[in-house]
């Protein structure tokens, strides 16, 4: 008797970039490309990590304020990506860090920091004192103090690498699921349309329960939302996405806001930049690498961007 092949799957679970990963390949039995995929998966957390003393990142940041850095092209092209998007000033910021530090919101130690410290570390987040060389693939953090920390893209990157990697195997559908960032490659072999379902968490519910879905084309889903890491003190809420423009935790009427993009670095860019607008804007979506957006709001209710709903 002959399989149905394309509906054949093999699925692979990692630990690595501080989350759990998921890896599923539709048409095959064969397991070597996880292997490969997750090989690739802990080489670049290697050269971007900023939890381990030593990394490609941790060299710029050790050297900040002293010298410039050079480093291999994967690390000098996605921080020259972040740290240009980073100076658009829509809420991304890949040098926030010393400000997220002294919060701690979601580990222990967490507390509201006095004005006076916050303001003190913003001097650090400043993305203009970063020099990049392009000839040397250099970078000089300008400032002693000064961190770069490449986790709101990262993953993003990296799932866009797996799915070059899948691509040069010949996957024709697989899902990339790296901690809740979505890759869909390929169409769904489930559906005569090729479509994929995507359900958008309930932000009052367990992890996993769904307050929305879409059918989607081959695309990434991104989600940034206030529901998973807060402090509260004396009755106030502090959820852990600090505003770079402010310091703050960001005011906002949004629990959490998705978007689906052909690329997952983009969709890592463009949720923050819905997130920090608070609200769908106007024209985003006739970008047509932009497939749509879902806000779900802290009242529950949830406005479509893009789908019809």
């Amino acid at each position: 008797m002959i399989k149905d092949l394309a509906l054949e799957q093999v699925v692979g679970q990692h630990h690595a970039l501080g989350t759990s990963i998921t890896l599923q390949i539709f048409g095959t039995q064969e397991r070597t490309l996880l292997k490969k995929s997750f090989n690739l998966i802990d080489h670049y957390e290697d050269l971007f990590t900023v939890n381990r003393d030593k990394s490609e990142v941790m060299d710029i940041n050790h050297a900040a304020g002293d010298h410039a850095v050079q480093v291999s092209s994967a690390v000098y092209g996605l921080v020259k990506l972040a740290v240009e998007q980073s100076r658009e000033n829509f809420g991304f910021n890949a040098l926030i860090g010393p400000v997220v530090k002294l919060w701690h919101i979601g580990f222990k130690g967490a507390h509201v920091p006095k004005d006076s410290e916050i303001k003190d570390k913003m001097l650090l987040t400043d993305p203009f004192k970063v020099v990049l060389n392009d000839q040397n693939q250099s970078v000089f953090l300008q400032m002693k103090g000064m961190e770069l920390d490449l986790g709101g893209i990262a993953k993003g990157w990296i799932a866009d690498r797996i799915r070059d990697l899948w691509e040069a195997y010949g996957v024709e559908a697989g899902i990339i699921n790296l901690g809740g960032n979505i890759l869909l490659v390929g169409d769904s072999p489930k559906r005569a349309s090729g479509r994929w379902s995507i359900g958008v968490q309930d932000p009052k519910e367990p992890r996993g329960d769904n307050i929305t879905s879409v059918m989607v084309p081959k695309c990434s889903a991104v989600t940034s939302g206030t529901y998973e890491r807060y402090l509260i003190v004396n009755g106030k809420k502090y959820h852990h996405l600090i505003d770079p423009r402010t310091g703050y935790p960001v005011k906002t009427d949004l629990a959490g806001v998705t978007t689906f993009t052909k690329d997952s670095v983009e969709a890592e860019i463009e949720c923050k930049r819905l997130f920090f607008a608070g609200h769908p804007m106007k024209d985003w979506h006739k970008n047509p690498d932009h497939i749509g957006a879902i806000f779900v709001y802290n009242d529950e209710h949830v406005e479509y961007d893009n789908f019809g709903q």
